[in-house]
C-alpha cells in the first residue's frame, strides 16, 4: 500500500516560521563540508575531489572519503531519488543548451521548483496524498528541509549526518551548486541558486520517492568498515614506496647541482607558466642557444577581468583563489573600422551557430532539418573523419573570411598608474628578474587547442581560471613596456635597460608552437622564432612517443596539429599526466636536469627574498593549485567511476556546464578515463602525492609555516610532502608529519 500522508488537500499552508532556527543551519552548514566544489566546462578548475577532508590526515581521509564516495550498493529508491533531482537539476542549471527553458528561474532554484513539483506525476505515485503535499511546501527553503527531515523521522542528532548523506550520494550536482554558491563572480549566472534551496528540492524528493530514507544512515554507518579503512591503507602504502623513491632520486639528483651566476648575456630571456608542459619545451628551448628561461603562474601576477570587445564575452583570468582587481580589454589591433569588421563577422559566425542549434535541439525541425542539410552534414562528418588536415584548413578560410586575422592588443588604460609600477615590480622581483636583462624578454601564457572536446579548457592555463594566458602576457609586457612604469622601477632598484624590448607570446601545449605576438619582426626576433620552431619539433618528438609510436621525428610537427585537428582523438595531449613536483628555486638548479615533464617550476632566488614575502606567496597560491591538480589527477587515477569523468566515448554534455555518463548521471567532476590512461587496466598517470622542493634557509621556511595554517594542514596531514635544498651546503631535508626536519636518505 502507498503511505499516506498527515495532510489534507484543503490544509492551508504553513505561517513562515521567522525565528532561524540555529541547530538546522549549523547541520546543514556541516553537511556541505564534504564536498568539493566542481568549475563548469567552459573553465573548467582542478580540485582535489577530496577538499573536504583536508582538515584530517589524509589516511583517515581517503577511508572517509571511500566509504561515502564510493558505496555502489545504493538502494533502487535511492536511484530514483537521484533521477528526479538530477532531472530538475539540468532543467534549471542549464546554460543554453535547452531550447525550451524551465519557467520561474529568476526566482531561485527552491521555489521555481516548488511552482513546477505538484505537476510532476513521478513524485506524485509514490503515496496518496502527495500532490497535495507538494502544493502545500513552505515558503522558505529552510522549513522545506525542516519539515522533510521531521517527515523522515530523521532525529536531531542524524540531522548533519543525513543531510551530508544526500550530498556525497550525488556528488557531482552538489560539487556545482557550491562552485555558484562559494566561487562563481557575483552575477556571473542569471538564475540563483544556494545550498540550501538544493538541499531543500532534494531532501522533498526524497521524502516523495523514498519515505523509509532514514535507512540511508543505516546504510553509511558512522563506524567506518575496517576493509575501507584497510583498502585506503594499502593504496596510500603503496603509493609511499613510489614516493620515496622518486623522491630520493629528485633530491640526490638536485643537491648535485652547483647554482652558478646565470648567463649574464643571454639573447634572449623567455617567462613560461610553471605548468608541467613547460618544462620539456623550455630545456629544449635551451638548448638551441643562449636563452634563459623562467618559471611563473601563467597569469604573470596580474589578476585580471577581460573584457573581448569583438565577442563581447567578460571572463576571469587568474587563479581561482584571487579576485580580479583589474579589468582589461582585448581588440583587434587597428582602427574602429577594424573592430567593427571583428565583430560583425563574430555577429554572423554567433547567430549562425544560434539556429542550427535551435533547429537541431527543437521538437519537430530536426526531420526537416535532415531533409534538407543532411547531406552537407554526412560529407563534413566523413571529411573530419577521414581528411581531418583538409577540413582543418577549410575550417580557417571560412572562419577567416569572416573574421581577418589581426594581431589582438591588450588595453591597460584602466590600470592606476602606481598600480602599473607595484605589479610589473612584484613580477620581476617574485621571478628573481631584476637585473641582466636580455634585448628580448618573452612573457609566454599558454593554451591548448583541441576539437570535439568537451574536456578543452582542463587542457589550458590553470593559473588564468582554465583561460588562455595570452590576455596576461600581453598585460605585464605593455606595462613594463613602459617609460613612465620604467622610471618608477629605477627609482626602487630594477634598471631596466633602453635596449630592452618585452613581447607577449602563447604557447600551445597541444602542437608545441608557440605565437609571438608582435608586429615587429626583426632579425632578433625572426630568430627567436626560428630557435622557438626548433624547440617545438624536439619537444613534440618526444611528447608524441608516449601518445603513438611507430612515427618518424621530422613530421613530429604535422602529426601533432594531426591530433589538434581531429574531431575524433579521444587523447590530444596528456595534459598533467605524471604530474610529481613543484620545485622552487633558480632555474640553475634544474638547467641541466631531465625532469621527464613531472614537475612544476617555479623561478625564486632566495637572495633577493630575506623577509621570505614572495616565498610565502609561492607556497600558499601557486603551490596549492599544484595541489589540486595532483590530487585530481591520483584519485581521478585510483577511481575514475568514483573520482573521474569516466570514458570519453560514453560521456554526454547536460546544459553545457558538465558531462555525465549515458543519457542521465551524476555530474562526472573528475578527469575522463583517457586523460590518464594509456589503454584499458594500463595506467599512464603515477599517482602519488605532491613533493614540494623549496631552494631557501630553512629557518626562512620554518617561519612560513607557522604563519601560514593552511601549510600546516597539507604538511601536517600528508597531502604534500616538504624538502628543502639549503642553499649553502646543498644538504636536504624532508619534513615530517609533525612538521619537524630530517636528513633526507
Amino acid at each position: 500500500m502507498k503511505p499516506e500522508l498527515n495532510i489534507e488537500p484543503d490544509t492551508p499552508k504553513p505561517e513562515i516560521n521567522v525565528m532561524v532556527d540555529v541547530t538546522l543551519r549549523k547541520a546543514i552548514e556541516q553537511g556541505w563540508q564534504q564536498i568539493a566544489p566542481f568549475w563548469p566546462l567552459e573553465n573548467l578548475i582542478a580540485v582535489n575531489p577530496l577538499q573536504g577532508f583536508e582538515h584530517k590526515p589524509i589516511e583517515d581521509a581517503w577511508a572517509e572519503a571511500d566509504h561515502v564516495f564510493r558505496n555502489p550498493h545504493l538502494p533502487t529508491e535511492m536511484q530514483a531519488v537521484n533521477r528526479e533531482t538530477i532531472k530538475w537539476c539540468q532543467a534549471f542549471l542549464d546554460e543554453g543548451q535547452a531550447t525550451v527553458p524551465m519557467p520561474d528561474r529568476h526566482l531561485g532554484f527552491y521555489h521555481a521548483w516548488v511552482g513546477l513539483a505538484p505537476f510532476d506525476r513521478r513524485l506524485n505515485v509514490r503515496a496518496a496524498g502527495m500532490k497535495s503535499w507538494l502544493a502545500n511546501l513552505p515558503e522558505t527553503p529552510e522549513a522545506a528541509i525542516r519539515k522533510g527531515l521531521e517527515y523522515l523521522r530523521i532525529q536531531s542528532k542524524d540531522r548533519a549526518r543525513f543531510l551530508g548523506l544526500l550530498l556525497t550520494t550525488m556528488p557531482g550536482w552538489a560539487g556545482y551548486v557550491k562552485y555558484r554558491t562559494d566561487w562563481a563572480a557575483k552575477g556571473r549566472h542569471a538564475y540563483p541558486i544556494t545550498q540550501t534551496d538544493y538541499l531543500a528540492v532534494r531532501i522533498v524528493i526524497t521524502c516523495a520517492m523514498w519515505p523509509d530514507a532514514h535507512t540511508l544512515l543505516s546504510l553509511f554507518p558512522r563506524e567506518i568498515p575496517a576493509d575501507t579503512r584497510r583498502d585506503a591503507q594499502q593504496a596510500l602504502d603503496s603509493m609511499a614506496i613510489r614516493e620515496a623513491e622518486y623522491r630520493s632520486q629528485l633530491l640526490g639528483q638536485l643537491s648535485r647541482q652547483s647554482v652558478p651566476t646565470q648567463p649574464s648575456s643571454p639573447k634572449a630571456q623567455l617567462v613560461f607558466c610553471i605548468d608541467v608542459r613547460s618544462e620539456p619545451f623550455r630545456r629544449a628551448l635551451e638548448s638551441t642557444g643562449a636563452y634563459q628561461t623562467l618559471g611563473f603562474a601563467g597569469f604573470f601576477g596580474v589578476p585580471v577581468r577581460v573584457h573581448n570587445q569583438s565577442t563581447g564575452e567578460v571572463y576571469d583570468s587568474c587563479p581561482v583563489l584571487l579576485s580580479p582587481q583589474y579589468d582589461v580589454q582585448d581588440r583587434p589591433r587597428g582602427s574602429d573600422v577594424t573592430l567593427q569588421k571583428d565583430q560583425a563577422g563574430y555577429r554572423w559566425q554567433s547567430q549562425f551557430k544560434r539556429l542550427y542549434q535551435s533547429l537541431k535541439y527543437t521538437f519537430s525541425a530536426p526531420f526537416a532539418l535532415v531533409e534538407a542539410m543532411g547531406w552537407v552534414n554526412g560529407l563534413w562528418m566523413a571529411a573530419k573523419t577521414w581528411v581531418p588536415a583538409w577540413a582543418g584548413r577549410l575550417r580557417r578560410r571560412v572562419s577567416g573570411a569572416l573574421r581577418p586575422g589581426v594581431l589582438i592588443e591588450t588595453c591597460t588604460d584602466n590600470i592606476h598608474e602606481d598600480d602599473q609600477a607595484q605589479v610589473a615590480e612584484n613580477a620581476l622581483r617574485m621571478m628573481g628578474l631584476t637585473r641582466d636583462f636580455a634585448p628580448l624578454v618573452v612573457l609566454c601564457g599558454h593554451g591548448s587547442t583541441t576539437h570535439n572536446n568537451a574536456y578543452a579548457t582542463a587542457l589550458d592555463c590553470g593559473a588564468c581560471g582554465g583561460r588562455h594566458g595570452g590576455s596576461n602576457a600581453r598585460v605585464l609586457a605593455n606595462l613594463l613596456n613602459r617609460s613612465d612604469v620604467r622610471a618608477r622601477l629605477k627609482a626602487n632598484g630594477i634598471a631596466i635597460p633602453k635596449t630592452t624590448r618585452f613581447l607577449a607570446a602563447e604557447h600551445n601545449t597541444t602542437t608545441d608552437a608557440v605565437e609571438v605576438f608582435s608586429a615587429e619582426d626583426d632579425e632578433a626576433i625572426a630568430a627567436l622564432k626560428r630557435d622557438l620552431e626548433t624547440a617545438r619539433d624536439m619537444n613534440t618528438a618526444v611528447r608524441l612517443q608516449h601518445l603513438d609510436a611507430g612515427h618518424a621525428p621530422t613530421v613530429s610537427a604535422k602529426r601533432a596539429w594531426l591530433r589538434s585537428q581531429d574531431w575524433a582523438q579521444v587523447r590530444p595531449e596528456w595534459g598533467l599526466a605524471r604530474n610529481a613536483a613543484f620545485v622552487v628555486g633558480p632555474r640553475a638548479l634544474t638547467r641541466d636536469l631531465d625532469l621527464g615533464g613531472r614537475c612544476f617550476l617555479h623561478s625564486y632566488e632566495p637572495s633577493q627574498d630575506p623577509d621570505g614575502q614572495f616565498l610565502t606567496t609561492i607556497l600558499t597560491a601557486p603551490m596549492v593549485v599544484a595541489q589540486w591538480i595532483n590530487c585530481q589527477y591520483l584519485f581521478s587515477t585510483f577511481d575514475n567511476a568514483a573520482y573521474g569523468g569516466g570514458s570519453k566515448i560514453t560521456k554526454n554534455i547536460t546544459g553545457k556546464i558538465g558531462i555525465v555518463q549515458g543519457n542521465g548521471s551524476d555530474l562526472m567532476t573528475g578527469l575522463p578515463l583517457q586523460s590518464v590512461y594509456a589503454a584499458d587496466g594500463q595506467p599512464f598517470h603515477e599517482p602519488q602525492r605532491l613533493l614540494t622542493v623549496v631552494y631557501a634557509p630553512r629557518d626562512r621556511v620554518d617561519a612560513i609555516i607557522k604563519a601560514q595554517p593552511v601549510l600546516q594542514t597539507l604538511f601536517g596531514n600528508g597531502w604534500v610532502t616538504l624538502a628543502n635544498v639549503d642553499p649553502d651546503t646543498h644538504t636536504s631535508y624532508v619534513l615530517s608529519r609533525s612538521l619537524r626536519w630530517q636528513p633526507a636518505s
